[in-house]
């Protein structure tokens, strides 16, 4: 199974009273997800499953690629990594699936899946982490296909 981990890209601060889930893309986080959006388009098979945070910056993340997405609660900014785990059936799903939401589970799910001891681990704004789980010597590893950030593309 592949799982493509994608934080949202840069927003704009939350300004005094601001509902956190409305902050919208800047004018680079919107580049940002439109490079982002080029390159995984080419890379994803067409059966790969979307799942997007329903925070308005996420779904301006993911909208540029043009494809069909389902926004899901459990990637809300209060999220965890065991609840996207969970959602995306990990590691026994069969077809690809892009997950677009926040820190710090975006960087818990990857320190969990890679074994790190880092509880913390930061992921840029912007960027995709693609994981992929196999079966070797009947243990499931997790085995890391590339990081890209808006910038590298």
């Amino acid at each position: 199974m592949d799982l493509i981990l994608w934080r949202h890209a840069e927003a704009h601060e939350a300004e005094d009273g601001e509902d956190d889930m409305a902050r919208a893309l800047t004018h680079r986080g919107e580049r940002q997800a439109q490079r982002m959006s080029r390159w995984l388009d080419r890379q994803l098979p067409e059966g790969a499953r979307i799942f997007c945070s329903p925070a308005r910056r996420a779904e301006q993340t993911v909208m540029p690629m043009g494809r069909k997405y389902k926004i899901r609660d459990e990637l809300s900014p209060q999220g965890s990594h065991e609840h996207l785990l969970e959602l995306v059936q990990w590691p026994h799903g069969k077809n690809p699936v892009v997950v677009v939401a926040h820190q710090p589970f975006l960087g818990q799910t990857v320190a969990a899946l890679l074994k790190l001891d880092a509880p913390d681990f930061p992921i840029r704004k912007g960027s995709v982490w693609w994981l992929r789980s196999r079966h070797k010597e009947d243990q499931i590893q997790t085995v890391l296909i590339t990081v890209q950030t808006p910038e590298m593309l």
